[in-house]
């Protein structure tokens, strides 16, 4: 396949191609700008805060890795009309299927767990105790999607969308250098420490997860689109991919210039929040505790609803937001399960959310490279893909973008396990 061909229908600017767009407009746009939940915000407020703009050239390269990972699951759900889950069931069998819907399911229970941990986080800010925060937004999480239909969930979602300007506008209120900014988006300039190689490998490890590739695909699937129309969706990813990144930098730029400007100590996104009030303003504190309740209450509807999706698919039952629990009922059910136990244990006394937050990125970190390599191996198997088969371009920077995310993995997952390994490998 050639980019020749994919983008041949978007040379032309004219009034049918932008409504064509606009009516396409989601699935990229929603996975992409979801990966920015409590997790990712938290990353990547500590990268500025801990190592200021010194880390902020990987924005480039992990934009690349992530256009080209999530474009290929788009690809494949225009071009077969089925979800991820579904092809390898199909291709790779039942047995393996299996294993990799339970590690995924364990992955995303405990992602779901740390959003709604955000949730509650972000509310206490304001005065919010955790007792009506976290119950209320999973009513409304619960709510929005057993009774909402596709059109009304990613309609609601693309306006969660919006909210994340908020990171962009406190960055400006920091007050930064921005030719610092510039050169250090180009220039790598940091010390190869432990610490700095960990926060290299969380930058790139939460940008990108397993649960997007099955929910891009699933959405694609589920909206319709096909490869008569893919280009328009291509674009969608392209800008979600970029939009994500883009609120990604101005976090760490603001991180930067204020936190790790005055030399303060932060551990979670919260707590940058609060560490922005006496730096720049209540203003900006407030602008990050919003975007931060907005990206995990949008991650708490997203996560569990890709978990129903590929379970589903990997099953062989039925799903969709747009069908009832009478023509859906594992699917629903499933959503059900995940939202009362996630928002459950946080309101457990004592509950181990480090603990559970833990296991679940270990798991995120042994799946990842399996769920590339199967995604791979489908996108260039002419029986599925017929002439969308990547091209020599497409997988040189696929396999590229595989081997150096499971070599990243492959070591972030070891350090869990392992405490003070990459310390002992650099001989400190």
């Amino acid at each position: 396949m050639t980019a020749a061909k994919i983008i041949a229908p978007l040379r032309k600017l004219n009034r049918r191609n932008v409504f064509m767009f606009l009516a396409l407009l989601g699935p990229g746009i929603i996975t992409a700008n979801v990966d920015n939940d409590a997790g990712g915000i938290t990353t990547y407020s500590l990268a500025g805060a801990q190592f200021g703009l010194s880390l902020l050239w990987m924005m480039l390269p992990t934009t690349v890795a992530l256009v080209v990972v999530q474009e290929m699951c788009a690809r494949m759900g225009a071009v077969t009309g089925k979800g991820l889950s579904d092809l390898i069931r199909e291709s790779f069998g039942v047995k393996i299927t299996f294993y990799v819907m339970i590690a995924l399911l364990l992955t995303n229970l405990g992602n779901t767990v740390s959003e709604f941990a955000g949730i509650a986080a972000s509310m206490e800010l304001f005065g919010i105790s955790k007792y009506v925060s976290v119950p209320l937004g999973a009513v409304v999480v619960w709510l929005l999607i057993v009774k909402g239909s596709y059109r009304i969930v990613e309609k609601v979602f693309l306006v969660a969308c919006l909210v994340y300007i908020a990171y962009p506008v406190a960055a400006f209120m920091s007050g930064p250098d921005w030719g610092d900014v510039l050169k250090a988006s180009v220039v790598p300039d940091f010390k190869v420490t432990p610490d700095s190689v960990t926060m290299m490998i969380g930058v790139v490890g939460t940008t990108i997860a397993p649960w997007m590739q099955f929910y891009q695909q699933a959405s694609v699937v589920e909206k319709g689109i096909t490869k008569e129309n893919y280009a328009f969706s291509r674009l969608d990813v392209i800008v979600g991919c970029f939009m994500a990144i883009i609120v990604a930098f101005f976090i760490v730029v603001a991180c930067a210039a204020t936190i790790f400007k005055a030399g303060v100590t932060v551990n979670t996104a919260a707590d940058a929040a609060m560490a922005l009030t006496p730096l720049v303003g209540g203003y900006a504190t407030g602008l990050f505790a919003v975007g931060l309740f907005n990206a995990s209450l949008f991650a708490a509807c997203v996560l569990p609803l890709s978990t129903s999706y590929y379970i589903c698919e990997g099953l062989g039952w039925e799903l969709g937001v747009d069908k009832d629990f009478r023509e859906a009922p594992q699917f629903f059910w499933l959503f059900t399960i995940i939202i009362a136990v996630s928002a459950g244990v946080i309101l457990l006394p004592g509950a181990p959310l480090i603990a559970i937050m833990y296991i679940s990125q270990v798991v995120n970190g042994a799946v990842l490279p399996f769920v590339l390599i199967f995604m791979l191996k489908l996108i260039n198997d002419k029986r599925l893909m017929g002439d969308y088969v990547n091209g020599p371009v497409f997988n040189t920077v696929a396999w590229a973008t595989v081997v150096i995310v499971m070599g990243l993995t492959l070591v972030m997952t070891l350090e869990m396990v392992f405490p003070g390994l990459i310390a002992r490998i650099m001989g400190n």
